[in-house]
């Protein structure tokens, strides 16, 4: 599988695909870069949303307001998950940051990438 490839499709499915493509594009380093900040972004999106779902569910009435929090990031991880997949089809595979949260994600990614060998 090309690098253009393997990048996108690091994202397909959040981290999921980030787990797979990690440890099958190893031998490159964009793709387990890529691979990485799937992993990291969409890991925590993921807990983020648990968490806001334990405090909407414990609160009552009041548990509105995290049900809709939990929306919004999901919202944004849509967002940001559209526009990876596009930047990485986009650079053709090259190693990019995540649009909007690259710079939070990005040291997490490379020490997660690089600890992969």
């Amino acid at each position: 599988m090309d690098k253009k490839t393997s990048a996108i499709l690091s994202y397909a499915l959040g981290w999921l695909t980030g787990i797979i493509f990690l440890f099958v594009g190893k031998n490159d380093p964009d793709v387990k870069f890529h691979a990485s900040q799937s992993i990291v972004f969409f890991g925590a999106i993921s807990i983020l949303n648990i968490v806001l779902s334990i405090l909407a569910s414990l609160l009552g009435t009041l548990g509105i307001i995290f049900s809709l929090a939990g929306l919004a990031v999901a919202v944004f991880a849509v967002v940001v998950w559209i526009m990876a997949m596009l930047q990485a089809n986009n650079t053709g595979g090259a190693r990019a940051e995540l649009p909007i949260v690259g710079k939070f994600t990005t040291p997490y990614a490379d020490q997660l990438a690089n600890s992969i060998k």
